[in-house]
Order: C-alpha cells, then sequence, then structure tokens
C-alpha cells in the first residue's frame, strides 16, 4: 500500500493526478512533486517494524508512489552501507567522518535509485519506450531496467561519456547515440528526434516526478542507519541534484511522520570548477543558476551544465546554511589515488571531488573536529578506469 495522494508543482502549486502519465507542470512547466497522507501513514507505520525488513530500499514502499507490488522493476536494490573513515578523519582532524557508498547498487551507482522508481511507476502506467540524455550512469540504469521491464529504452549520450557507460546501455539493448558536445547537446537532440516518436516517454532528471522518490530514500536509509538522526553536515558532489533535492524532501518527510526532529544537515553541493553553475549561484545569492558555456570535466556526472530544478538545490542549500564549492580535475584525480590509498576504497571522480571539496571546507572552518560529516560516493570507482593512469 502506498499512501501517494496527488502530484504538486514545485512553483506554482497546481495539482496533478499520480494515476496518469506526468511529466512537468501544465500550468508552469515545472518540476513535479509526489504527495502523500502523511498523517494518515504516522498513525500506522512505525519507524521501530522496518528494522525486522529485508534490507532493501522497498522496505519504504509505503512512502513511495508504486501502487501496485508487481509493477516494482527490481534489481536488488540494497540499503548501502555508511563506512567511518578513521584514517583521512584523523588526518583532518574529524571525529566522525562517514561515508556512504552508493557504488554498491546495481549497475555500480546511486542513478539506480531513481531509475528503478521511475521504470517501475512507468511500467504502471502503460509506458512502452523510455528516452534521456545522460553524463553516463543514469542512461546505464535506464537500460538495464528498461530490459527488466520488457520496456524499449533510447539513450543520448555525449561522445566524451566513459566507455563503460556506453558499453553497459548496449549490452542491455538500449538504441544509444552519441552526440557532440555536453548532456544538454544530447537533451536537445533526443527532443528532435522525440517530434517524431511520440511514443518515446522523457524520463529526464525531474522532468518527469518519481525518479525523485527513488533518490528520497538516500535520506531515510542514512536517518535509519545513524539510529533515527541526522548528521551535521552532508557533502554531496551535484550535477542534476536529484539526490540532493531528494534528501531534504526526506527529511521534511520523516519529520511529519514523527520519526525525526526539526534538525537539518548542512547541506554542501560541490562541483568541478570546469562546470559549477551552482557554485557560481550560491556565491551571487541567485535563486536559478545560468548555463555554463564550455562545460569541462573528468568527473562526468559532474558536467550538466544547467539543472532542470536548480531552484530546489539552491533552495535546499540555503535553508540548510549550507554552501557550494567547487574543486579542480587534478585535485579529483590527486584525491582518487590518495582515498584508495589511505581508505582502501576505489570511489568514483565524483566522490573524489566531495572529498577534495571536505579538505578545504575543514580549513576554512566551514566544519569543525566535533562534527558528524558524512560525504556521499555516488557511484564505483571501477566504473571510470581512465581516471587512472599506469
Amino acid at each position: 500500500m502506498t499512501y501517494l495522494t496527488h502530484l504538486e508543482c514545485s512553483v506554482c502549486g497546481d495539482r496533478h493526478s499520480p494515476h496518469e502519465l506526468q511529466t512537468v507542470c501544465r500550468s508552469c512547466g515545472k518540476t513535479l512533486i509526489a504527495r502523500y497522507d502523511l498523517q494518515a501513514a504516522k498513525a500506522v507505520l512505525k519507524k521501530e517494524a522496518l528494522r525486522d525488513q529485508l534490507p532493501s530500499l522497498w522496505k519504504y514502499s509505503a512512502l513511495l508512489p508504486i501502487e501496485r507490488a508487481e509493477n516494482i522493476v527490481s534489481l536488488g536494490e540494497r540499503i548501502t552501507p555508511i563506512t567511518p573513515l578513521p584514517v583521512l578523519g584523523k588526518e583532518l582532524g574529524l571525529q566522525d567522518l562517514l561515508m556512504k557508498d552508493e557504488g554498491q547498487l546495481p549497475t555500480g551507482s546511486f542513478k539506480a535509485r531513481g531509475l528503478v522508481m521511475a521504470v517501475s511507476k512507468a511500467k504502471e502506467l502503460g509506458v512502452k519506450s523510455a528516452c534521456m540524455p545522460s553524463a553516463g550512469n543514469a542512461a546505464g540504469a535506464l537500460a538495464a531496467y528498461a530490459a527488466r521491464a520488457g520496456m524499449e529504452s533510447y539513450v543520448f549520450l555525449p561522445e566524451e561519456t566513459p566507455e563503460i557507460n556506453i558499453k553497459e546501455c548496449l549490452v542491455c539493448g538500449a538504441h544509444v547515440e552519441l552526440v557532440k558536445g555536453n548532456i544538454s547537446d544530447a537533451g536537445k537532440r533526443m527532443n528532435e528526434l522525440r517530434k517524431c516518436n511520440p511514443g518515446w516517454f522523457d524520463i529526464s532528471t525531474l522532468k518527469e516526478p518519481y525518479r525523485l522518490e527513488g533518490k528520497k530514500t538516500m535520506g531515510y536509509e542514512l536517518a535509519e542507519q545513524l539510529g533515527w538522526t541526522v548528521p551535521d553536515v552532508i557533502v554531496y558532489p551535484t550535477g542534476g541534484g536529484t539526490g540532493l533535492i531528494g534528501m531534504w524532501k526526506a527529511f521534511d518527510e520523516m519529520e511529519q511522520l514523527g520519526w525525526i526532529g526539526k534538525k537539518r544537515p548542512r547541506m554542501i553541493s560541490v562541483q568541478s570548477s570546469g562546470c559549477a553553475p551552482i557554485v557560481k549561484a550560491f556565491r551571487e545569492n541567485k535563486k536559478e543558476s545560468q548555463f555554463w558555456e564550455g562545460a569541462v570535466t573528468i568527473a562526468s556526472g559532474l558536467r550538466v551544465p544547467k539543472a532542470f530544478a536548480d531552484h530546489l538545490i539552491l533552495d535546499a542549500i540555503y535553508a540548510s546554511g549550507g554552501c557550494a564549492v567547487e574543486v579542480s580535475d587534478e585535485e579529483i584525480v590527486a584525491m582518487t589515488y590518495e582515498f584508495a590509498q589511505k581508505e582502501g576504497l576505489f570511489i568514483c571522480p565524483e566522490g573524489a571531488a566531495a572529498f577534495a571539496a571536505l579538505r578545504y571546507l575543514v580549513k576554512e572552518g566551514k566544519i569543525s573536529g566535533s562534527e558528524r560529516v558524512l560525504v556521499f560516493n555516488t557511484a564505483a570507482g571501477i566504473k571510470y578506469p581512465e581516471v587512472v593512469r599506469r
């Protein structure tokens, strides 16, 4: 059973039915947010009961949008571990440094969370073909879940997409087109072809309502793993930003359910200096970002010139008292090596960016040694062999 009631526009508040296929708000074109009857859920759902359920994100199914269990398209999504980092923590003077390792999900990245939910809901609503532009990992996840669902998938990737992402799309039977430029150029190409293919459902970041619901499970998981508390700081590598927005939504829902208190983490968004639209907007105290021309970075997941729901990313940063930080590609590569040699874990470039930013944040006094800090590694490092030179 789900307590889903309706979809609500993130800007104008217009309500939409969750029983029909939806993309963005019909009134203003902005992101739609899934809403639940949390008062009814509060009377029935008890957080203590979650301990006895399978260690999967589907333990939160009552607060997720799938209405019939037979429509769930699962590849075995697990609760990802929170790993203490004693060596790096000691070096940085942090007493409680933790990492949530999303590389242990199906398809090797946190994109599995969003795509399992979006594909499952699309299946429930009768979708036969799905499409998206992607920087890499999201395309791989769509290809895998669409294959499991018996759905056609069409993915549009920048030519510089890591080879492994291209291959995982191909092996799952996706229709792949490589596009010169960045993810925005890939999106333009996809939209050109959609005019001739009206049956394609656009499953792009925050242009449908349910990838966000998959990503919000990161917030539920970490709160449960930390004894129904939240860390003082969350450091999150940000491209499209769905995970950051989703966690912020999850914290609000859990407070309404009585599962956590009013405390919120400071949400820190990390980008590459070669593509840092959120950082620039934050420094200028803007509500939205500007398109970043000439985006270039080794961290393909951060190569997003303008996030569709950038206003929601910035809202969460401002409301939490957080900030946005950029690091160079040189720092990202150096941290990939350093982290593996100190903690024994091969993290992705986006995760390395977050840890490189952490060093700066500590040095500048923006994080104190006594705070509990949780950093996200968003994918398995082995998906990025090009980062490591022989």
